[in-house]
């Protein structure tokens, strides 16, 4: 079934430009969410998503209230729910594997809404900008594709990417929104950054550099958090990379070296610096070859547990 837009079918053979001009309820919405000023969410009850992860839960979760997150630039951040069961699905894709990407999530998503008999699924889609080489505008294209091509009907809600997600300064292009976060219990999805992005930030980050494919992240039935085990080898030219200045890392390691956050090279350093000091995580990291396991705890942040108890 098709990808529709208040009940009709999106015509994906016109530029997406027309698909905006034929919807403007869609570029009402990108522009009231635009509108907002950026929420800082703190980590007690959220769950931080980075780039090439993904985590669904459900209105149930008594550990996660809020999915998250941002530094999206090409990229776009997809948020996929049921309204019949609240299971919400956050990911951010950066277009490596876009088509499994999103049979992956519809997945996640369905298997907590098969024995829910009303409600429908909602896809809302954020980022990216007119970046000089496209890549915002052929990942948007992707999606679209993509979720059309599911055998489900998925209604297209918020589409706030590319030209909808762009400013203009001084001729340079910027996306306006850089991160977002979905409320679990109340449906609402608001611009947002984030001061933590744990647990296991470099850990994390080191996946996806060394090619990692998309990734489920939290186990809701336990509320766990689930790291791992990741195995890479030695990353190239690790040493070379990490004697560059910051203008050369955000030149050649970056998608949009203009459009970056400020605190892009030093999460770039820091990952580099991880790879470095684990060229073989099976020995350093997950000797065991199990996952680092984490539990909210009364204070609503991430706790290693043990992970032979599970």
């Amino acid at each position: 079934m098709p990808l529709l837009v208040n009940g009709a079918r999106v015509d994906l053979a016109r530029p997406t430009g027309d698909m905006i001009r034929a919807h403007p309820y869609l570029e009402e919405k990108a522009k009231l969410l635009r509108s907002q000023p950026a929420q800082i969410v703190e980590p007690k009850g959220l769950l931080y998503v980075q780039q090439r992860e993904f985590a669904v839960t459900t209105p149930k979760d008594g550990s996660v209230s809020i999915l998250g997150s941002d530094d999206a630039t090409t990229c776009h951040i997809v948020v996929l729910r049921h309204t019949g069961s609240g299971a919400t699905c956050l990911t951010h894709c950066d277009g490596s594997d876009t088509e499994a990407e999103v049979s992956l999530i519809m997945s996640s998503v369905k298997s907590f809404s098969n024995s829910t008999g009303c409600g429908r699924l909602e896809v809302h889609l954020v980022g990216g900008f007119n970046d000089d080489r496209q890549l915002s505008q052929k990942l948007t294209n992707q999606l679209l594709r993509a979720f059309d091509l599911q055998p489900e009907d998925v209604h297209l809600v918020t589409f706030c990417v590319t030209e909808l997600n762009d400013r203009e300064e001084q001729d340079i292009h910027f996306p306006i929104i850089y991160g977002i976060a979905v409320n679990v219990k109340t449906a609402e999805i608001f611009p947002a950054t984030f001061p933590e992005k744990g647990p296991d930030e470099d850990l994390r980050s080191a996946h996806v550099l060394t090619g990692a494919p998309l990734t489920n992240i939290y186990d809701p039935k336990t509320e766990q958090l689930r790291i791992g085990p990741y195995f890479w080898g030695p990353f190239p030219h690790v040493d070379f990379w990490l004697e560059q200045d910051d203008a050369q890392i955000l030149q050649n390691l970056s998608t949009s070296p203009l459009a970056e956050p400020p605190h892009f090279v030093s999460h770039i350093r820091s990952t580099l610096t991880f790879l470095k000091e684990h060229p073989f995580p099976s020995r350093s990291l997950f000797p065991d070859r199990k996952p680092r396991i984490y539990k909210k705890n009364e204070e609503g942040l991430w706790e290693q547990v043990c992970s032979d108890k599970t």
